[in-house]
C-alpha cells in the first residue's frame, strides 16, 4: 500500500483495520496504562516483518533513511491509540552487536516535558500557581521576584542559554566526561546580560529547566527524580525510563558515536549532567518513548485547563529579535509552531526531539488520530549534523497522516 496510491482516509482506515486485527490476535496495553501483573510487562521487542500496509511503509522509510544519512542504528515504534503498528531496530549498537528495541538511550529534553507536566499537576491540585514568582523558592536567583514558574517552564525568562557560550562549548569539548553541577550551570547563565526582560520574548535556555527542577524540589520537598517518578513516569507506565546521576546507562545499551570533536569516536558515556536539571537526566527505550509521546501529548494526566496551558502557556505571539538576541535565538512563536510548557507544538503534533553527541531521538503525537511516533538513531562516520530521528519522524508522519505534516520549528 503506497502513500501515493491511497487517500489519507484510506490509509488511516488501513491502520485501524490493522490494529483491530492485532487486538484479536495479541492484545497490547494502551499507551500510558500501567500493565497488570506483578510488576512485569511485555518486553520491548521487534514486531513481525510486515509484507504490506502502513507497517511496511514505516520500515521502508527507516531503511532508506539509515542508508541516506549514514546512520549506525535506527529504532522505530509507531502506535495508534497505544496499539502497535510496527516496532523495529535496524543496524548496530556496536560493531557486530545488532541494535534491538529493548536497548536504552538518552531521552534528553523529553524529560523537560515531564517537568512541565509535573508542574501543571501541582497547579491542578492548587499547590502553586503558574504566575507565582520563583523567588519564593529560589531566593538567590537574580530578578527572582519578576520570574515566574510559567516563565521557567515556557522558557521566557530572558536568561542566556549557557550551551551557546563559547567558554562552555570549549570546556565540554575539552573534557566531555566532566560532571557539571546545577550551581555551575546557572552561574554561567546569570552572570551574562539577559537577552530580554522576563516574559517579553521567547528563547530556549537550558538554564530555565535547571532552575525549574530546583524549584519543583523546593515546592514539594521531594528530590526531582522521585517527584517525576511519582507524578509522570509511574502513572504513564514508563518502567524503562529512569534518571541517572552518573553517565551510566542501564543494560542493554544502545551505544553512540560522534565526530563532533573532529574524529569519529564513541560517545555513549560522555557526561550528560549539563543537559538539564539533576534528577531529570534520563534514559529510556523505544517502547517507553512511544508511550511517552501519547501520554504527554494527549495531556492524559492533566485537567483540560492545564492541558491547554501545556500546549500554549502564552508563548504564541512572542519571539522577535532584539539588540542582544538574534532571530535564530529569539525565534518567532506562531500558532503553527511554538514552544509549550517543556515541549513543542508543531502543526497538529505535540513533539520533542533531543540531540546529544551522537544520540538523536524524536517523540511525536497527533491527538486527532491518537498516532504516536518514536524514533531513536545513532550516527555513522559521515552522518550529517542535526536531528536525524526527527527527520525520520517527519517522513513517517507524511506517509501515515499526509494531511498532518510535522513542520520544522523556527
Amino acid at each position: 500500500m503506497s502513500p501515493a496510491r491511497t487517500s489519507p482516509r484510506t490509509r488511516l482506515a488501513a491502520l485501524t483495520a490493522l490494529l483491530t486485527l492485532g487486538a484479536l490476535i495479541a492484545p497490547v496495553e494502551a499507551a500510558g496504562t500501567p500493565p497488570a501483573g506483578a510488576g512485569h510487562r511485555r518486553p520491548c521487542v521487534a514486531s513481525r516483518v510486515p509484507d504490506h500496509g502502513p507497517a511496511r511503509d514505516v520500515l521502508g522509510i527507516a531503511r532508506r533513511a539509515k542508508t541516506e544519512m549514514d546512520l549506525k542504528s535506527v529504532i522505530v515504534r509507531v502506535t495508534v491509540d497505544g496499539r502497535e503498528v510496527v516496532t523495529t531496530a535496524l543496524g548496530e549498537s556496536m560493531t557486530g552487536v545488532p541494535a534491538t528495541p529493548a536497548m536504552h538511550f538518552r531521552n534528553g529534553n523529553v524529560a523537560i516535558s515531564y517537568m512541565g507536566t509535573a508542574l501543571l499537576r501541582l497547579v491542578d491540585r492548587g499547590v502553586v500557581g503558574l504566575d507565582d514568582p520563583v523567588a519564593r523558592w529560589l531566593p538567590d536567583l537574580p530578578d527572582g521576584e519578576r520570574i515566574t514558574l510559567r516563565m521557567l517552564a515556557a522558557s521566557t525568562t530572558g536568561l542566556v542559554d549557557y550551551v551557546r557560550l563559547p567558554e562552555f562549548q570549549q570546556a565540554v569539548v575539552a573534557d566531555p566526561y566532566r560532571q557539571w553541577t546545577a550551581k555551575e550551570l546557572v552561574a554561567l547563565a546569570t552572570r551574562k546580560e539577559r537577552w530580554y526582560e522576563p516574559g517579553t520574548n521567547w528563547s530556549y535556555s537550558h538554564a530555565n529547566f535547571v532552575l525549574l527542577g530546583a524549584a519543583l524540589e523546593k515546592i514539594t520537598g521531594t528530590r526531582l527524580d522521585v517527584l517525576l517518578e511519582e507524578e509522570v513516569l509511574r502513572p504513564l507506565g514508563l518502567r524503562e525510563t529512569r534518571n541517572g546521576f552518573t553517565p551510566d546507562i542501564p543494560e542493554p545499551v544502545l551505544h553512540a558515536f560522534t565526530a563532533d570533536r573532529g574524529t569519529y569516536e564513541e560517545s555513549t558515556f560522555w557526561n550528560p549532567s549539563w543537559t538539564t536539571a539533576p534528577g531529570a537526566v534520563e534514559t529510556t527505550d523505544i517502547c517507553d518513548l512511544a508511550r511517552s509521546a501519547g501520554g504527554i501529548g494527549s495531556g492524559r494526566l492533566l485537567s483540560p485547563e492545564a492541558y491547554q496551558e501545556l500546549l500554549n502557556p502564552g508563548t504564541v505571539g512572542l519571539g522577535h529579535p532584539t539588540r542582544t538576541c538574534p532571530a535564530t535565538v529569539c525565534i518567532a512563536q506562531t500558532e503553527a509552531t511554538h514552544y509549550g510548557m517543556g515541549l513543542l507544538v508543531l502543526g497538529d503534533w505535540v513533539s520533542q526531539h533531543p540531540l546529544f553527541f551522537g544520540y538523536s531521538a524524536s517523540q511525536a503525537y497527533l491527538p486527532s488520530e491518537r498516532l504516536s511516533i518514536a524514533v531513536s538513531t545513532t550516527n555513522g562516520p559521515t552522518a550529517p549534523a542535526g536531528h536525524s530521528a526527527h527527520t525520520i519522524a517527519q517522513r513517517i508522519a507524511a506517509a501515515l497522516a499526509p494531511d498532518h505534516p510535522i513542520p520544522d520549528f523556527g
